[in-house]
């Protein structure tokens, strides 16, 4: 039987994995570059399936005859999956490889021979976005041409040589994509470690620097005052105070949910209640330090708008399976439920986007039942996706040491398996601890 060649490069991969270590620096060396060589051609030969595959089931949707709005839905999808990456950046992974095969052949053709990486590939796209086909091809050939000065460019040169052409090229054009990103603005915030946050903020170049310099001049003010904070603490209290209009230890009026373990909720300060206890869970954030829960805890009892809700686990697998049916001032519904049993993160595997529905994995017009077993949490994106032909997914029965499961099956008969988070109180799937999980809303 001949092998696809999807089973060679499995076997290539394995193969990796046996490579000898006892060798000497020089062949090391040689290696690393190698493998370096190795994934950046690897990089163009997924560039090539990926655009072979999207024209493919493009074509396949048409003739089932899809509407042409939906022509391409869920393609992204499936290649993030297959990639184990979210399908937002697998959107961005396609929209690469269909612009280096039509408009960037020089760029592809380095790629493919591992000699740019995929990264400076996406930079040269980037930079040239805004430029006519011609233009964009005349970067492409002068940057990407065979020994073509890209090849020993850092990242930052790169990317100032593809800017520089660009506006060299096309100014109006170069000028008109900076007034555009102007609408592009926006401020966002992400989960740090140890219980902190990255807020960031997307300002025009005149508006960021100018936030910068007043931030720094609170700073040098506070030092040259005495104040015994680091520069960056002034700096990170004086935004805080500034955007708020509350002092940095003042409390904090926000509504946060906190998710524990009874043996957290009630812990007591003794040793043996200690080492019982788990972390907490912020829904939004991820896990945070019992000790951290317990000084939120602390504050939160004197507030005015605070109230408890229970969660079940199942006494064997962890799973949540229910939950107190009334709480004060907070609906209980369902659709809640189901953001806590799944943390607030999609199901697909490998998105990690915010849920925006709680949906039917049995689709309620096929008789799929609207209960836990049968719900989801998704972002706005999976679930569209798993609206195009060919997409499938049900529930499938969890094991003694399982969680809840829904299988998926995208258009070409791949299956993949979305297993809910491991809930609080659970440490080792086959060491399942059994437990009431309580949220504190304040």
């Amino acid at each position: 039987m001949i092998e696809s060649p999807a089973e060679q490069v499995r076997r290539w991969v394995a193969h990796l994995a046996t490579l000898s270590r006892d060798l000497p620096d020089d062949h090391r060396i040689d290696l690393i570059g190698a493998l370096e060589d190795l994934k950046c051609g690897a990089a163009g030969a997924q560039a090539v399936a990926t655009v072979d595959l999207d024209a493919s089931q493009r074509q396949a949707q048409e003739e089932r005859g899809l509407p042409t709005a939906r022509i391409g839905e869920g393609i992204a999808s499936q290649i993030g999956l297959a990639r184990r990456e979210s399908p937002h950046k697998a959107g961005r992974l396609l929209g690469l490889a269909k612009i280096l095969q039509a408009e960037m052949p020089h760029t592809l053709d380095r790629l493919r021979a591992g000699e740019l990486s995929e990264w400076r590939a996406t930079i040269l796209v980037r930079e040239t976005a805004c430029l006519s086909l011609d233009d964009r091809q005349e970067v492409d050939r002068r940057l990407c041409c065979p020994e073509g000065p890209a090849l020993t460019m850092s990242d930052a040169s790169l990317e100032g040589a593809a800017r520089k052409l660009a506006a060299d090229l096309d100014n109006a054009a170069v000028a008109a994509r900076a007034r555009k990103a102007e609408a592009d603005r926006h401020v966002g915030v992400r989960p740090a470690p140890d219980t902190m946050v990255w807020v960031r903020a997307l300002l025009p170049v005149k508006q960021g620097v100018a936030v910068f310099a007043a931030l720094k001049a609170a700073a040098d003010a506070a030092q040259a005052a005495g104040d015994p904070r680091s520069r960056g603490q002034v700096m990170a209290d004086t935004l805080y105070e500034r955007v708020t209009s509350a002092g940095a230890a003042d409390p904090v009026q926000v509504h946060l949910d906190l998710v524990m373990t009874d043996r957290t909720f009630f812990h007591s300060g003794s040793e043996d209640d200690r080492a019982a206890e788990e972390s907490a869970q912020v829904p939004g954030y991820g896990p945070v330090p019992a000790d951290w829960a317990h000084d939120l805890l602390a504050d939160s009892l004197s507030a005015e708008a605070v109230w408890v809700r229970r969660l079940y686990t199942h006494p064997d697998t962890g799973d949540l399976v229910a939950m107190d049916s009334r709480a004060r001032r907070a609906s209980a519904g369902l659709e809640h439920f189901i953001r806590r049993r799944d943390h607030d993160v999609c199901r697909t595997p490998w998105c990690g986007a915010p849920i925006r529905h709680v949906d039917h994995a049995t689709e309620w017009q096929s008789g799929g039942p609207t209960c836990a077993i049968n719900l989801q949490g998704l972002c706005e994106r999976c679930n569209h996706a798993k609206q195009a032909p060919g997409w499938h997914a049900r529930p499938s029965p969890a094991d003694d040491y399982d969680r809840h499961i829904i299988s998926i099956t995208t258009p070409t008969g791949h299956t993949y398996r979305s297993r809910a988070p491991s809930p609080l109180g659970q440490v080792d799937i086959r060491h399942v601890k059994k437990a009431v999980v309580y949220e504190l809303v304040v």
